[in-house]
């Protein structure tokens, strides 16, 4: 499920060598409709581009797989899934943003004081649903990002209590996504052997 990448330019700048398409990583094939962060723009931007590649780049990592499949724990002796990362980014979409940076009531479904990772470990739900949930977590992270005045805003840290600053959660919310994309990765693979970036 692998193909070359679909940018055309790799043409040298001035003094540079210019790269092989065949010496880029390959990317999704088919339906990866991901528009590149940008290469120039204000921090807000340059932060919110990145972290909705990363969320559309895990969207594919499930895309096309058997609903019953998700669920699968596919890299032994590993408990993760696809299923429980989704539950996952979800619960922690809805902790950095609803909760400790707009204040809202914490009611996420997927976690439990006397069951704290029932995200990972309960997968007894419909994946579809959950997958749906995920969709409306970021959603609603948007729009708690773009009526932010600032980066600069601050909600509260809850292990803390002290200020925690927008920019932070969102580089908080980017280094998690890339670590569970490169889980999804190799969940992805072992599953299907699709592969791509």
């Amino acid at each position: 499920m692998t193909t070359q990448p679909t940018e055309p330019e790799h043409t040298a700048a001035a003094g540079q060598p210019a790269i092989p398409p065949e010496n880029l990583p390959p990317v999704w094939a088919g339906q990866d409709e991901r528009p590149a962060p940008p290469l120039v723009g204000d921090e807000r931007e340059i932060l919110t581009s990145f972290l909705d590649w990363h969320r559309r780049t895990f969207e594919l990592k499930c895309a096309g797989v058997e609903p019953e499949r998700l669920s699968e724990k596919s890299v032994p002796p590993s408990g993760l899934s696809l299923h429980g990362l989704i539950r996952h980014l979800a619960g922690v979409e809805h902790w950095w943003l609803r909760v400790q940076f707009a204040g809202e009531r914490d009611d996420f479904p997927y976690y439990s004081d006397d069951h704290p990772d029932q995200d990972f470990e309960m997968l007894e739900g419909d994946v579809e649903e959950e997958l749906a949930f995920w969709r409306a977590e970021c959603a609603h992270s948007r729009k708690l990002v773009a009526a932010a005045p600032s980066l600069d805003a601050t909600g509260t840290h809850a292990a803390s209590g002290q200020p925690v600053a927008l920019r932070r959660i969102l580089v908080h919310l980017i280094a998690e996504y890339a670590r569970h994309n490169g889980h999804a990765d190799l969940l992805r693979e072992r599953l299907d052997g699709a592969t791509g970036v």
